[in-house]
């Protein structure tokens, strides 16, 4: 698969609920994950190192908050990286406080795969 194959896949996964598909048949094993801000409670830090982490991370976003809707635009492609940009309506289940958010995902790309996420948060307020 070409980048802009892997980028507008995965742009399509995440606009169809499909983001484990995704990480499945698009990241490499030993792929990275790298957040800008991580919750005060939280007892991981902002890396998160292989694909059985990114989807422990996915799994705790499940379990924490009710997602009312998301939408993924893009891909911004830029040699062997893109970028797509997030948005989300959620409620997070411990305090029912509902929230939007907006964030950019930069993905890089090797060997076919993903190999490293960050992303950039939009702060509230």
């Amino acid at each position: 698969m070409t980048i802009e194959d892997i980028a507008k896949t995965l742009v399509e996964y995440c606009n169809t609920g499909q983001e484990a598909r995704g990480l499945d048949e698009l990241y490499a094993p030993h792929a990275v994950s790298v957040e800008a801000m991580v919750p005060p409670d939280s007892d991981r830090g902002p890396v998160t190192e292989g694909i059985e982490g990114i989807r422990g991370k996915h799994a705790w976003w499940a379990e924490s908050f009710d997602t009312h809707s998301t939408s993924a635009e893009g891909p911004y492609i830029h040699g062997d990286r893109f970028a797509i940009r997030f948005a989300a309506d959620a409620t997070e289940k411990a305090s029912g406080q509902r929230f939007q958010m907006t964030e950019v995902g930069l993905y890089t790309v090797a060997d076919g795969n993903i190999v490293r996420e960050e992303f950039f948060f939009m702060p509230f307020g």
